[in-house]
């Protein structure tokens, strides 16, 4: 379990996941939406991914994978980092990480989008 705390401290968000998992996937996409680049192990590419599988279960993932590492600190699997970004947390935790700094909203800002109405 040593292992697995000093890998999830090492980085501002550290994912562990395997390869073939589509919510390992999902989870690492949401948090790069953020803009924040993770640090992901694929426990099935790794040759003491097993160990480190049984870690995180030691850990208190009811799953293996995906376990999120968030600012040194475990933070779950899934449904926690799903809870926290359906209740608005997720975004604050990465920013407080150092994850990521700035919001950009590229949708609501003026420079996004072409102005079609000074054209003609």
């Amino acid at each position: 379990m040593d292992m697995v705390m000093k890998l999830g401290a090492e980085s501002p968000v550290v994912i562990f996941s395997k390869s073939t998992c589509c919510m390992s996937h999902s989870i690492e996409t949401l948090i790069r939406g953020f803009g924040a680049n993770p640090t992901v192990y694929e426990l099935d590419k790794l040759p003491n991914g097993r160990q480190m599988e049984n870690a995180l279960i030691e850990l208190g993932c009811q799953l293996s994978v995906p376990a999120v590492f968030i600012g040194k600190d475990f933070i779950g699997g899934s449904n926690e980092i799903m809870s926290l970004n359906v209740r608005g947390k997720l975004k604050n935790l990465l920013l407080k990480a150092n994850a990521i700094w700035i919001e950009i909203n590229f949708l609501t800002s003026k420079y996004s989008r072409p102005s079609f109405h000074n054209m003609y």
